[in-house]
């Protein structure tokens, strides 16, 4: 079966009613027969039969054993860390989503975490990274911002090899795209915020288990703590998943085409998107995903944070804004947006540069999303010149 026709027919229709769409279940608490005696609900925390369409569609997209959704996507991650015991060491990738880095550093550090961080990119990085301490693999890949690309299937036999978990932000893919499960990985985290909502209206993370033992305890860990999604926010992601296929197909068209004009923009410096062959990992990318995603990033000549507030403060269609995989396109200042929790050294080191833009390209017509980014990537560069012309008449005098 396709991906497009496997996504639609994943919802299911309502048994009760015959209802082609999932009923959304607005409700606390369900009535019981006797003490302990039920439909399959008690109470909406533990589970609600709108949540659970949800986490079975997702755990049938990414071919695992359980899905589990939550109230964000930083949520989701922090169910995952709570499969750790204090004493326990993450190794993650060092181009990381900076939510994930203030959680894993700032909150969990403090509780005996330790997490080192290296170039997944190179599998050998992984090996050597490994202590007898790591319990979890962690990455994201394509990663937020710079879109470096890991070998799933080769990091997975390294999780194995040192008896760990490997744990996928599949969030910049989605599973129309790619499965880390079937590569091997154990876990896979989402923001359902992103592309499987896809409508820039709701605020969702999901996790997928590869296995039953795993996906219980991470279910035990979702009631235990309590940060489950509503079941109107359920539906809404339910909604986007349905179109999830022929949106993601034309934000990888549109980003393969904004990435191809940029890089011959004289203003620009480096642009990273693994659909372009001049990717260090174009060949990974193209291995284990069916696409290249709808996010681009570039850097500018001019580096530095003035050049890039010029750029994202001067566009009229891409909208300056946190988040991304809405069917509006966005773009961002991850060095004062995302990512600015992250220390500057370290953001730097890992490839965020001062002048990294980072853009959602959204479903408008590509040719008026590469005429916005011209209009203002004009300013940026008339900006400069005019600076530079100020300086030298400077010396001059």
């Amino acid at each position: 079966m396709s991906t497009a026709t496997q996504i639609i027919h994943s919802i299911p229709v309502d048994a009760q009613t015959g209802a082609i769409a999932v009923p959304i279940y607005q409700t606390s608490t369900f009535v019981q027969e006797a003490p302990g005696v039920n439909k399959g609900y008690d109470y909406a925390r533990s589970g609600n039969p709108t949540r659970a369409a949800l986490e079975d569609i997702i755990a049938k997209l990414e071919e695992g054993s359980t899905g589990v959704a939550f109230g964000s996507g930083l949520a989701a991650i922090d169910a995952v860390v709570k499969l750790l015991e204090s004493g326990d060491e993450i190794l993650a990738v060092d181009d990381i989503y900076g939510g994930a880095f203030r959680l894993f550093t700032h909150i969990y550090g403090k509780f005996g975490i330790k997490v080192n961080y290296t170039d997944t990119t190179n599998v050998e990085n992984v090996f050597n990274a490994v202590t007898p301490n790591t319990k979890l693999i962690w990455i994201e890949t394509p990663t937020n911002p710079t879109l470096k690309i890991s070998d799933i299937a080769a990091i997975a036999k390294i999780a194995k090899a040192h008896n760990c978990l490997l744990c996928v932000d599949n969030t910049f893919a989605s599973p129309a795209l790619q499965k880390p499960l079937k590569l091997g990985a154990d876990i896979v985290v989402h923001s359902a915020t992103k592309y499987l909502g896809g409508h820039s209206d709701l605020i969702a993370g999901l996790v997928v288990a590869k296995n039953k033992e795993l996906g219980d305890k991470l279910k035990y860990i979702q009631n235990a703590s309590g940060a489950i999604l509503s079941p109107f926010d359920s539906w809404l992601v339910i909604r986007g998943i349905e179109t999830l296929n022929l949106r993601v197909k034309q934000h990888c068209a549109n980003a393969q085409a904004v990435a191809g004009w940029l890089q011959q923009h004289p203003a620009v410096d480096k642009v990273y998107y693994p659909g372009l062959t001049s990717h260090i990992n174009h060949q990974v990318a193209k291995k284990q995903s069916k696409g290249f995603g709808g996010v681009v990033s570039f850097t500018l000549k001019n580096d530095s944070e003035q050049a890039a507030t010029k750029v994202v403060t001067n566009t009229r269609l891409f909208k300056l804004a946190e988040s991304l995989g809405g069917v509006k396109s966005l773009l961002c200042h991850p060095a004062q947006m995302t990512h600015k929790s992250i220390p500057a050294e370290k953001r730097r080191s890992a490839g965020v540069a001062d002048s990294l833009v980072r853009l959602s390209v959204g479903l408008e017509e590509v040719e008026d999303l590469i005429a916005d980014l011209d209009h203002a990537l004009g300013l940026a560069t008339s900006a400069a010149e005019a600076v530079a012309a100020q300086t030298i008449a400077g010396v001059d005098r």
